[in-house]
């Protein structure tokens, strides 16, 4: 029987210095990511690790993802996104979602996040 697996990260923390303003690129902030990626999965040999993708491959990608700074949260996800998309042919959707804590707006706000999809 075939089956569609979902294999997701959920809430990865991590210190960075993405910002538009050149103030949050030095001063670095906190931020999550949730990563969710589609492949087709057949349960013929469901205890092969080369019938899914490992989440320490998906971890690895969006933490040199991370490590390079970038001025929008959307670059950022659509960077994760075409790395994923680059290294794991049987993906069909995948699913990145970045927050970052404690904008920089007038008002209280615990968290900035987009959320950006892509099927193939």
């Amino acid at each position: 029987m075939d089956y569609v697996a979902e294999i997701a990260l959920e809430e990865l923390e991590f210190f960075a210095h993405h910002g538009y303003y050149e103030e949050e690129r030095q001063r670095g902030n906190k931020f999550t990511v949730d990563v969710k990626v589609s492949i087709p999965f057949n349960d013929n040999n469901t205890e092969d690790i080369n019938n899914t993708i490992n989440y320490e491959g998906l971890y690895k990608v969006v933490a040199v993802e991370m490590g390079q700074p970038v001025l929008l949260l959307e670059t950022l996800a659509a960077n994760i996104l075409e790395q994923l998309f680059a290294l794991y042919p049987q993906l069909t959707q995948a699913e990145v979602s970045v927050a970052k804590h404690n904008p920089p707006i007038e008002g209280v706000a615990a968290r900035s996040k987009i959320t950006l999809k892509r099927s193939r």
